[in-house]
């Protein structure tokens, strides 16, 4: 090969890594465990929501059947698989802890969001005290912040309500002027909110203070196929669940596209349609593997 023509395949290489990769922080998924039973040996069917709480909690939305299984996960070992039924619970899709172990689970049937004890009892629903017109909201999913405020993607009148911890209105932020489907959004450790489009594959942020979204990413078409989940972890980094194109696409804290981990497939570390994303300030990563009737736990390296 000529020393021209060496130059040129160079040059095009270069010119062919995504914007933001210079720099930028490699970030790989390492498979750890699945989780595929509860502690009798029932299987889970299409589980949709997981949340890695403080500590060593992990809670899984067994969505087919109509269940919350709860788990500890601690030094590389999975372990309990305790049932929580709940009357109130039909359909989880989304679920949230706070720190004193509450849950917080978005029903799919009756489009609420429902609060647990830690023990799985019954403690109410999470009816905005306060709301101003329109008084009427349709959740479509939700995220609470380190001191407990609750944040729901309102895809009824276009909205993010944000509430305190007791449910009454605090403010809101309308949804951009134009978009095409927000399916779940992300709250930061400063208290940014982040909106996830996944028809235009883009991401809106909003800082603590701010009264509207801007973009914070490019259109992501040539990255991902369907994003239906974002989680921010502890440095910052974002992560989206691609959900048609079973993957993990991974941005960093200005929304520059960084790679895609995981892939689809069958076997442990690959991905069937994920649904909801978890990380903890552990360096631990858990994906909903949702038509893999599976939860799966990831270590990430940087």
């Amino acid at each position: 090969m000529t020393k021209v023509l060496i130059k040129i395949v160079l040059m095009v290489s270069v010119l062919s890594l995504p914007v933001g990769s210079f720099g930028a922080e490699a970030v790989r998924l390492r498979h750890a465990a699945s989780v595929y039973v509860d502690d009798k040996g029932g299987g889970f069917k299409a589980p949709e929501g997981v949340a890695c709480g403080e500590g060593t909690s992990l809670i899984i939305a067994d969505t087919g059947n109509g269940r919350l299984v709860k788990f500890t996960f601690q030094n590389g070992t999975v372990s309990g698989g305790e049932q929580i039924r709940a009357e109130q619970i039909a359909y989880p899709l989304r679920l949230q802890t706070n720190a004193v172990g509450e849950i917080f689970v978005l029903d799919g049937k009756q489009r609420r969001i429902v609060r647990l004890g830690p023990d799985g009892v019954f403690k109410g629903y999470i009816d905005p005290a306060g709301l101003p017109v329109p008084e009427a909201f349709v959740p479509r999913s939700f995220k609470l912040d380190s001191a407990g405020n609750i944040y729901v993607l309102d895809i009824f009148s276009g909205r993010v309500l944000i509430m305190d911890p007791s449910g009454k209105y605090l403010r809101h932020l309308d949804f951009p002027a134009k978009y095409g489907f927000f399916s779940d959004l992300a709250v930061d450790s400063r208290g940014t909110v982040f909106l996830l489009d996944s028809v235009d594959a883009m991401v809106y942020s909003a800082a603590k203070d701010a009264t509207a979204f801007a973009p914070l990413s490019k259109k992501l078409d040539e990255f991902v196929n369907f994003p239906a989940g974002i989680v921010v972890d502890s440095r910052g980094t974002i992560f989206l669940a691609d959900q048609n194109g079973s993957g993990v696409v991974v941005l960093g804290q200005d929304g520059a596209f960084l790679g895609r981990s995981l892939a689809f497939g069958w076997k442990d570390g690959l991905v069937r349609y994920p649904a909801q994303l978890c990380t903890n300030d552990k360096g631990e990563f858990f994906v909903a593997d949702r038509e893999n009737s599976r939860i799966q736990i990831f270590t990430v390296f940087r």
